[in-house]
């Protein structure tokens, strides 16, 4: 049964994966999946590379012939992540982990939109610590998880909203903030054939921001900004369905309707990003197959469905993903991953959109993935 409790690697890695270029603003999850894992002690450290691309098709009001159209205003971003677990006997284990779990990245030619935006960074990093608790059910143990977690929320505004002398003033805005949130679960496994069911609730969690504001490099007072990040619910399924071989799946609900705006307040001016988002559905589903003792692959494909709803471009993504892992002689493991996703076209068409008439081409997101784990 060694290759099939190998090849379950492959879920794990396919999930890290599709988050990472999901749907609103989601990127990473923490790897409570390390709870489940052979080993009275251990460690997994990583990273995700996106490197997106979708060109603006008409500027704010249709317009066409302004100098942001045509150009690509995503840019690319990393995801570290880190899990560190200690089990006490059979029964218990708890684990300790690190993840950029949402985020965004904008970078416009010139300024875009009623707010001229120049450049646009937000990032959330979690904190996070989940116990599970084991309990034999026939030939399997039912496990009953629960934890915590901190966010850190850091933001970053670059604009030029004022012309004086013929000269843009360029606007920095700089923001962060705390919120604390909990997560909880129940799942089954039988880790001779891979099976596994696991259902996860993560709270969701409000910031309200504080910083400063700059106008043309110079101090203009304190800055605020406040806003929701949404509750989520995701049932994954595993399990072994031949000799070396898996299958694979995930059905993840997000309540994005919370993320309505971005309320911003300066000594300047208030503004707001405008979302009025809908919920998110991802749905994924692979298969796995380990190759010998040592080499294990998989292959996933993942639908999002956009949360846009005329004011934004989240739109609708299809994801190809492909994995390896590959255990060595010093008993550590290194999973490799790639996908690549494709973005559906949108256009901001809300009557009281900030941006109406604005519309992006179609796209793509390249990822790359690596992760190391040992144990002991």
């Amino acid at each position: 049964m060694g290759f099939v409790r190998f090849v379950s690697a492959a879920s794990v890695l396919a999930a890290a994966i599709g988050t990472a270029h999901a749907g609103g603003f989601s990127r990473g999850v923490a790897d409570t999946e390390i709870l489940y894992e052979d080993g009275n002690f251990n460690m997994r450290a990583g990273a995700i590379i996106v490197i997106p691309t979708q060109k603006i098709k008409t500027d704010v009001g249709g317009a066409t012939n302004t100098a942001v159209v045509g150009t690509d205003y995503l840019e690319t971003y990393a995801i570290p992540s880190g899990a560190v677990k200690l089990s006490f006997g059979e029964r218990l284990a708890c684990a300790g982990t690190y993840v950029d779990a949402y985020g965004a990245k904008s970078d416009y030619i010139a300024p875009f939109g009623p707010s001229s935006k120049v450049s646009e960074d937000f990032t959330v990093t979690e904190f996070g610590a989940t116990c599970a608790a084991f309990m034999p059910i026939g030939p399997g143990r039912l496990a009953v998880l629960g934890g915590a977690f901190v966010e850190k929320f850091d933001y970053a505004l670059a604009a030029a909203p004022l012309v004086r002398a013929g000269v843009r003033m360029p606007l920095g805005v700089e923001l962060d903030s705390s919120a604390y949130g909990w997560r909880a679960g129940i799942g089954y496994d039988i880790p001779d054939i891979a099976f596994r069911a696991q259902l996860l609730y993560r709270s969701g969690t409000k910031h309200e921001a504080e910083g400063a504001a700059t106008l043309g490099g110079r101090p203009i007072g304190p800055a605020f900004g406040r806003g929701e990040l949404p509750q989520s619910v995701e049932l994954r399924m595993q399990s072994g369905i031949a000799p070396g071989w898996l299958a694979f799946g995930s059905v993840k609900w997000t309540d994005w309707s919370v993320n309505q705006t971005l309320d911003l307040v300066t000594a300047l001016a208030a503004s707001k990003n405008q979302y009025y988002w809908r919920d998110g559905w991802t749905v994924t589903g692979g298969v796995g197959h380990s190759f010998n003792e040592k080499i294990s692959g998989l292959v996933s494909l993942q639908w999002d469905r956009g949360v846009a709803t005329g004011y934004d471009f989240r739109s609708d993504k299809w994801l190809l993903a492909a994995g390896l892992a590959v255990k060595d002689d010093l008993g550590g493991e290194l999973r490799l991953g790639a996908a690549l996703s494709y973005l559906t076209s949108a256009s901001a068409y809300a009557a009281d959109s900030n941006e109406r008439g604005a519309s992006v081409d179609s796209g793509w997101a390249g990822i790359l993935s690596a992760n190391y784990s040992v144990k002991w």
